[in-house]
């Protein structure tokens, strides 16, 4: 793609993300990917709970692209940060929330996209016996995902991480519960250890893709995409507005053009289902 063509990208990350976010972009882009081994990630907050994360998921995704693209003398960059727990608007649920977002400082870009998604595993429990241990393990689809044991949820003080073989998980069992009655087990949601969060970071980067290669109508900048919606799609019964969806925002962050797209999901009105006054 023109702008993009040619160039080096650095990806912001130690826990080998780049393995699906590189070939997505340079495939789409044409870029050249790299990442900087000796670039820690973790200074910016740990799920495991050592470094605490002191800014929202953007800001760090933004601090940790802008920090490697400096590091590594680069004008092009992108960084993810994710987050877990309770779906937004389904509570049952727990879900994994993946901010990316790509910095161009060469044409003044930023451009950043969300992947909120209920495919994962994230989960935490407190065991007493190695029996309760190997059913958690089952349930969150170890050893193909790692596992890490604490001695205490909020505990990080001799925290076993890199747990990815039976061996390894009934070993560090046996050692922690020597001093402790019960242990804390949770799921290792660093990328490199939880192919389902590589899922959802994939998916962010085709998202990614597909927003960089939209051109505002009026600048013909990269990155025009949706802002904001409106509800309100009217029902089919009454005509009340319903919380349906009626249209979506675009908007050009360089030239602030805007235009609204009415009836995105190819419906003009809402079944009466979904209605507060037809079914209160």
């Amino acid at each position: 793609m023109e702008g993009f063509k040619g160039r080096k990208l650095i990806v912001a990350t130690k826990h080998k993300k780049e393995l699906v976010i590189s070939p997505i972009l340079e495939k789409a882009l044409g870029v050249h990917c790299f990442t900087d081994p000796n670039f820690d990630t973790d200074f910016f907050g740990t799920f495991s709970g050592e470094t605490p994360r002191l800014k929202p998921p953007l800001e760090t995704a933004r601090l940790k692209c802008l920090s490697a693209m400096e590091r590594n003398d680069c004008d092009l960059g992108v960084a993810s940060e994710g987050s877990f727990g309770p779906h937004p608007t389904m509570y049952f649920a727990n879900a994994d929330d993946e901010i990316l977002i790509l910095i161009d400082k060469k044409n003044n870009l930023e451009i950043k996209v969300r992947a909120l998604s209920t495919e994962t595993n994230f989960n935490g429990k407190v065991i007493h016996n190695l029996e309760e241990l190997l059913a958690f393990a089952e349930l969150v689809k170890f050893p193909s995902h790692g596992v890490i044991l604490k001695t205490s949820e909020l505990d990080t003080d001799g925290m076993i991480k890199d747990i990815t073989t039976l061996p390894q998980l009934q070993n560090a069992f046996k050692l922690m519960h020597k001093t402790h009655n019960k242990v804390y087990v949770e799921t290792d949601m660093r990328a490199m250890y939880n192919p389902m969060r590589m899922n959802v970071i994939a998916e962010a980067a085709r998202k990614l893709t597909k927003k960089i290669q939209s051109l505002c109508p009026e600048c013909h900048t990269p990155g025009f995409g949706i802002t904001d919606l409106k509800k309100g799609l009217p029902c089919k019964f009454c005509g009340s507005p319903t919380q349906s969806t009626l249209s979506l925002i675009y908007k050009c962050d360089k030239c602030s053009f805007s235009k609204e797209d009415f009836y995105p999901n190819d419906k003009t009105t809402e079944d009466p289902m979904y209605c507060d006054y037809c079914n209160p």
